[in-house]
């Protein structure tokens, strides 16, 4: 069974820790991890200012931690009433 190796003995220190970052949002991003996801992308920034890319996934972020925070508001107090109708029928 070949194992893959990814070629970083070319790449400079500001290339490397910029890889580094947006894989690590990446693997943030597959498990809705979404403020922790856009905090590596702010950190990639870091080390290639202006990325457009980096730039729209902060974007892209911004707006699912929004709509979470969304359905958050609406979810709570749903949960809150069926636990005291609960309470109340028991």
């Amino acid at each position: 069974m070949a194992h893959h190796t990814e070629t970083t003995e070319h790449l400079t220190h500001n290339q490397l820790k910029f890889k580094e970052h947006t894989e690590r949002a990446g693997h943030f991003i597959k498990i809705d991890l979404f403020r922790s996801a856009r905090e590596e992308f702010k950190e990639a920034l870091k080390y290639k200012t202006g990325d457009a890319l980096c730039i729209q996934r902060i974007d892209e972020m911004n707006s699912n931690i929004a709509r979470d925070r969304k359905a958050v508001l609406i979810i709570a107090p749903l949960v809150i009433l069926l636990i005291l109708a609960v309470a109340l029928l028991v």
